[in-house]
């Protein structure tokens, strides 16, 4: 089942020299949104959706493109990502901007996965991390690959993950290198809550 109306139009690239994410932050606010009925019904009385809901809403929406259950951090992951309001919920603009992020890493996904496995092999995630602008270094590609993977392939949800903790690090390191040098120096608190925050 795919969610009504028309998926939000990617945006372009995070701008910067560290590479980014396709999907960019969702269409503006539309009276009669065709996904809000379908918000509506998934978060229920609260107008919330948290990381169970945004489970149950992705798995059925199919988007993995197979009926496994969505990984639940990996839903929290991305309610992280765009909870400003820091409540652990997404509310219907940041579910909107979420639908849309994540229209735009499927279709990115699906253009990289050249044997058309429904995988990404470590090869095909350098491709897909060079062509957002990530300039990484062979190791840190096989450190990727490994966190990631399950027997060197990557599924949807596991791609997620990876750019949603690429783009979330990337943002603080990229926040603290006021001189877009590459370079920062952190306090070691600061690190934690950078790290331990995705």
């Amino acid at each position: 089942m795919a969610f009504p109306g028309q998926p939000a139009p990617c945006g372009g690239f995070y701008q910067g020299g560290y590479g980014g994410a396709p999907g960019g932050p969702a269409f503006p606010g539309q009276a009669q949104d065709p996904l809000y009925g379908y918000f509506a019904a998934v978060a229920g009385q609260d107008g919330q959706i948290d990381a169970d809901e945004l489970q149950r809403c992705l798995t059925q929406s199919g988007i993995a493109g197979a009926y496994k259950p969505f990984n639940l951090e990996t839903c929290r992951l991305m309610i992280a990502m765009l909870d400003r309001d820091m409540s652990g919920t997404l509310g219907f603009n940041e579910f909107k901007e979420l639908w849309a992020v994540v229209n735009g890493w499927k279709q990115h996904f699906v253009s990289f996965d050249n044997d058309r496995s429904g995988t990404v092999d470590r090869q095909e995630l350098e491709k897909a991390l060079m062509n957002m602008g990530f300039r990484l270094s062979p190791q840190a590609v096989a450190a990727i690959t490994r966190r990631y993977s399950t027997h060197g392939k990557i599924t949807f949800d596991d791609y997620i993950a990876c750019c949603v903790k690429l783009r979330a690090l990337t943002e603080c390191f990229r926040r603290r290198d006021t001189s877009q040098q590459g370079f920062v120096n952190f306090q070691y608190d600061d690190f934690i809550q950078c790290v331990m925050s995705i």
